[in-house]
């Protein structure tokens, strides 16, 4: 019964669901982009084979993505004679899968959760499992996956406390969610047990760890593109706040003009977690009185810019090569957090708000080890980078500390990788 009033609300409802995504399309033209696929119409390409042995890894968005780039590397050498498909929901994810794995997997937008959707696109890529990242957890992808004998791991998963009162509220069919999944990896004892409290089976799970410590720990920049370059060879501190959100900006103004007044040649790479936000960060910025810079920009990178606006995609690794820490975003305003992984692999020392409950616990072992501070406000956030840039040692050690603690924990993908065997050897 549930199903039924469920898929009946989202017929009503699809009209506005189109309407949405038009009116997001004026800010970002890549969601009015191959809508038809978000209802199931994928045009499959001449060299996807229906019979041949498909996994179908879906991935949300661009953190998801990166999550999966070991795991797949992994997977092309295990299971050669298969073929991998990956879902994303957002288009910065999809190019994401398109910067990452160009031609070597297939790639569609998920179709939203009505069961003749789904349906229609499982039945023409006939996976023989299926792999979700993290917790996205939607009733029919579950239901019809499992109903057309596909195999369905929950990998890399966590739910906050927030996320678990949230589920619970729809408790009974929650609990028939999970009951579907095949086995799940948790990233942490918490995510598990919140998880097994919900209605997972206790047997059907296991505390694999977070598959994000598994990211590439390069440290090189784009050589090939002039700006990295300049970047590299300028002497001026660079610091970056990356995957900053709506009312997080003002706050990293404040910031900025305190650092600026006392450091006055710092560089300040600010990259907004969504790109069509981009302008206008850049316009509020220009009117606060600070000398910005687009990177769209392509002009050389004058000593008197203070703030340059990463409005690029796919370059997120080579702003923070070229950065000597890292603030990231979504920590001083009510969203948890973004990956602090990325510059921690690369031996940045760490910045965040107190909002973190997307990365609580990673955020708690990071700053145990030494590698990331918490600050309160934007005040405090200006001391810390202060103190910091005026303390190449304390850098050092808090870099070294960071690259460590990446180290330490690439535990989740060879236990990933023993249930992901178990299940592709299993009987249907």
């Amino acid at each position: 019964m549930f199903r039924f009033f469920y898929d009946l609300i989202l017929t009503i409802i699809s009209p506005f669901i189109l309407v949405r995504l038009y009116i997001r399309g004026f800010r970002a033209p890549s969601y009015r982009k191959r809508v038809t696929e978000r209802f199931g119409f994928f045009r499959f390409p001449s060299n996807f084979q229906h019979h041949k042995p498909t996994i179908w890894i879906h991935a949300v968005s661009v953190g998801e993505v990166l999550a999966t780039e070991s795991l797949i590397n992994q997977l092309e050498q295990l299971y050669p004679d298969c073929q991998i498909f990956v879902t994303t929901m957002t288009p910065t994810g999809s190019n994401q899968v398109q910067r990452l794995f160009s031609g070597r997997v297939f790639h569609s937008y998920l179709p939203y959760d009505f069961t003749l959707a789904l349906t229609f696109f499982i039945r023409r890529m006939n996976p023989k499992l299926l792999i979700i990242m993290e917790t996205e957890l939607w009733p029919n992808l579950i239901n019809v996956t499992s109903s057309l004998g596909v195999k369905l791991i929950l990998a890399n998963a966590r739910l906050s406390e927030k996320s678990a009162t949230g589920y619970a509220t729809f408790r009974s069919v929650t609990r028939r969610m999970l009951a579907k999944i095949d086995f799940i990896g948790a990233q942490s004892e918490s995510d598990a047990r919140r998880l097994v409290e919900l209605g997972a089976k206790e047997k059907s799970i296991a505390v694999t760890g977070s598959l994000k410590y598994h990211i590439n720990t390069r440290t090189e920049y784009e050589e090939n593109v002039s700006l990295f370059n300049e970047l590299k060879i300028s002497e001026r501190s660079i610091v970056v706040a990356a995957s900053t959100r709506a009312g997080e900006e003002e706050k990293l103004l404040v910031t900025i003009k305190s650092v600026l007044d006392e450091l006055p040649t710092v560089l300040f790479i600010v990259v907004p977690r969504h790109p069509e936000r981009f302008g206008t960060v850049y316009s509020k910025y220009e009117k606060s009185g600070l000398n910005c810079q687009l990177r769209s920009s392509n002009r050389k990178l004058t000593d008197d810019v203070q703030v340059l606006i990463g409005d690029s995609l796919g370059e997120m690794h080579s702003y923070y090569a070229v950065s000597e820490l890292a603030f990231v975003g979504g920590s001083l305003v009510d969203t948890g957090c973004h990956n602090i992984l990325e510059p921690a692999a690369l031996s940045l020392p760490v910045l965040v708000g107190p909002s973190q409950y997307n990365f609580a616990e990673i955020c708690g072992q990071l700053e145990k080890a030494g590698g990331l501070l918490t600050v309160r406000d934007e005040n405090e956030l200006a001391e810390k980078v202060i103190d910091l840039l005026k303390d190449n040692p304390r850098r050092a050690r808090m870099g070294s500390a960071s690259k460590k603690e990446i180290l330490a924990n690439q535990n989740a993908l060879p236990r990933l990788i023993e249930i992901i065997r178990d299940e592709m050897s299993s009987p249907d």
